[in-house]
């Protein structure tokens, strides 16, 4: 059965097709975006916010997520919930 993970702004990814999730503030995330955005490999889900999550899969896209990595791995596990700074954006 596929099960789906909400990451924001009603997108869905395929939770079994995740790898990692981490937060996108450190140079290494940072060049591994950019190589990643060179090579059209990028799936932006951030409607123009800044981005919280990035999320790697195993095709080898990325996909940024306005979402906190933290929020996106409770959802994960079944443990829903939102931090106070998202419940302010929203």
């Amino acid at each position: 059965m596929l099960r789906l993970v909400n990451i924001g702004f009603g997108n869905m990814v395929a939770a079994d097709r995740i790898i990692a999730i981490v937060s996108p503030d450190s140079a290494p995330v940072k060049r591994l975006i950019q190589e990643a955005r060179e090579e059209k490999r990028v799936i932006d889900v951030t409607q123009g916010r800044r981005t919280r999550a990035v999320i790697q899969t195993d095709s080898n896209h990325l996909v940024l997520s306005a979402i906190q990595p933290e929020t996106i791995a409770g959802r994960l596990t079944g443990k829903e919930f939102i931090t106070k700074d998202e419940e302010k954006e929203f």
